[in-house]
């Protein structure tokens, strides 16, 4: 019985240990970042030097190995805001090694496969004890009904595309999230390339990622900040999408056509 009691008075202490020796800054993941991120068109934008990568990547495989040992019943132990920091990294820093594993041989992610061998959908990423794929990641557990619900991350999470969302050129950490979601929100709607309001046509043209189902255009409708349509989320950020006053009053007026621009899986390499 006195065995059994001084476990238990133990066994919060071993997990409260574990959860400090764990590094919420994700120092190794940022040295990574900064050094093999190009930024482009003014900050905007960036691209990979996935050839720069691939000399680093025994240490982004220990990086990823100390994601790997985090348990499920650690990381529920965590605040909210660590919590998504952890995900967006692995789920970019993940997206990376699997670039790795072909690079330079490959154009783009869909390379590996839409059936067999689906880069999205193949569990090759051990996380929160067990085999995970990147769509189990971003799909089943950030995505997931009343976990997050900040629409914000599909400006964070990175695909290896060239008309993704930019990967930051640091990593998310929780006490700088909002910031960071904030900041990588502004980039991606200030890139005329992937957003911007047409003078000709009178519409809004926008990223394919706000559209509807398969695409996520439904997350920017479910109420966050008060949002219920895409409409209102564009109204907020007029100023970044269109230079005229009063193109950006027409956006805000929430009266202007929507339209969907294609979407370029090319990769989203350095060397190109």
């Amino acid at each position: 019985m006195t065995r059994l009691l001084i476990l238990a008075l133990l066994l919060p202490l071993t997990f409260a240990s574990a959860s400090a020796q764990f590094d919420h800054q994700h120092k190794a993941w940022s040295v990574l970042l900064k050094k093999h991120v190009v930024l482009i068109d003014g900050g905007k934008a960036s691209q990979v030097d996935y050839s720069g990568f691939q000399q680093d990547r025994a240490q982004l495989k220990v990086y990823l190995e100390t994601l790997s040992r985090v348990t499920r019943r650690e990381f529920e132990g965590w605040g909210k805001p660590q919590r998504l920091a952890f995900l967006i990294n692995a789920y970019n820093a993940a997206t990376v090694e699997k670039i790795l594993t072909r690079y330079p041989d490959i154009k783009s992610i869909w390379e590996f496969g839409k059936i067999l061998g689906n880069p999205f959908k193949d569990k090759f990423i051990r996380l929160l004890d067990r085999e995970m794929s990147l769509d189990n990641i971003e799909h089943d557990t950030i995505r997931a009904d009343g976990a997050y619900n900040d629409p914000r991350i599909h400006f964070a999470v990175n695909c290896a595309a060239i008309t993704c969302p930019m990967l930051r050129e640091e990593a998310y950490v929780a006490e700088r999230l909002d910031r960071q979601l904030e900041e990588q929100t502004v980039r991606f709607l200030s890139d005329r390339n992937r957003n911007r309001h047409n003078p000709e046509s009178g519409a809004l043209e926008v990223s394919k990622i706000f559209d509807s189902y398969p695409w996520y255009g439904g997350d920017f409708r479910r109420g966050w900040k008060g949002f219920t349509s895409l409409e209102q989320f564009f109204a907020k950020y007029a100023g970044l999408l269109a230079s005229n006053p009063e193109h950006q009053q027409l956006i805000r007026s929430q009266k202007v056509e929507i339209r969907f621009l294609d979407y370029d899986w090319g990769l989203n390499d350095a060397k190109r």
